[in-house]
């Protein structure tokens, strides 16, 4: 029996596994609860995440991945080692290969943090893949042929915008602009029209109940509960996806702008594929209600979400290795 090759997905918001012959083995987010006196980590996960925003003074729940990049390298070792140790469950004697799973923009000396990371966590072999790279592979597209496919892959922390062909990216863009922002916009919004002081985790759930950035007929609503500006006593306020829509445009606009100017820079042959296969979105963001068809609009290519587009990534990152053995011919 050979190593097992576990992919990872070292997203901003959240950690995904797979086990290659299993799939999807795990889904928690990148979140990691310690007691700041005995530096001991508590919780990691889903388990830290409910602690966000209502810990005691000595235990901090942190986000140790932030905007795609290693804030804090300790914590996302202890991390990685949590992860990696619950997917080979008993049968770890020996040690697993790797690949995982970085955003486009990364810098040689964080992806080699990466690295030490995941060596350090007890991984046998480490593989770096680029996220763009790794959701064509998840969303089911060939990359190993000379066509042009275009990526658009909004996470957590970073949206990645790459055309791929013969298995590498031929132009890519990485902005910061991702989930994060449009769980802070939507905080702004509501701070600034309603008076009202909400949550991360508020805003998550409201964009994710209702979130759209195209314009609906029949918008939706929902009550918000966070804390009056004004009294500071708890309030709430109602919401519709409209309003949403209006606090997402400038982050939608900015993204728009990423995919312009990654069209702009494609070389004719490969824009001419793009054209015809046209543009495919993955990573949680393109769950955005109305996203394809703003793209669409946009841009004026057939655009389509991924099937499950939070997990492709992960998919890809877990099928890389076979991929690209295909395409050395090995």
């Amino acid at each position: 029996m050979g190593a097992t090759e576990i992919g990872i997905d070292l997203g901003t918001a959240n950690i995904l596994v797979y086990v290659k012959g299993k799939g999807i083995i795990l889904k928690e987010p990148s979140v990691v609860a310690y007691d700041k006196d005995t530096n001991k980590i508590r919780a990691v996960g889903e388990e830290a995440r409910q602690m966000i925003g209502k810990t005691p003074g000595n235990i901090m729940a942190v986000r140790p991945m932030r905007q795609g990049v290693i804030s804090d390298y300790e914590v996302t070792e202890k991390m990685l080692k949590y992860f990696i140790s619950k997917a080979m469950g008993k049968r770890a004697f020996r040690k697993p290969r790797v690949s995982i799973c970085v955003p486009s923009s990364v810098t040689e000396v964080e992806k080699k943090a990466v690295e030490e990371a995941t060596y350090r966590a007890g991984a046998r072999d480490v593989a770096i893949i680029e996220e763009p790279i790794a959701a064509a592979i998840g969303a089911g597209i060939d990359i190993t042929i000379p066509f042009g496919n275009m990526i658009v892959d909004i996470g957590g922390g970073t949206t990645d915008v790459a055309v791929i062909s013969l298995g590498g990216t031929v132009v890519s863009t990485s902005i910061k602009v991702a989930g994060d922002n449009f769980d802070e916009a939507i905080m702004r919004y509501v701070r600034k029209n309603y008076n009202l002081i909400i949550g991360e985790r508020t805003a998550e759930a409201a964009k994710i109940k209702i979130g759209t950035v195209y314009p609906e007929t029949l918008p939706h609503t929902i009550e918000v509960k966070g804390r009056d500006t004004v009294s500071g006593l708890p309030k709430s306020a109602e919401i519709s996806s409209e309003e949403i829509r209006e606090a997402l445009a400038e982050c939608i606009a900015q993204i728009m702008e990423v995919i312009h100017s990654v069209l702009e820079k494609t070389p004719p042959e490969l824009a001419a594929d793009v054209a015809e296969r046209g543009i495919v979105l993955t990573g949680g963001g393109a769950l955005l209600g109305g996203f394809e068809k703003l793209i669409e609009e946009e841009t004026g290519i057939n655009t389509v979400v991924a099937e499950d587009p939070g997990m492709v990534v992960a998919v890809g990152t877990g099928q890389y290795l076979d991929v690209m053995s295909k395409v050395e011919g090995k």
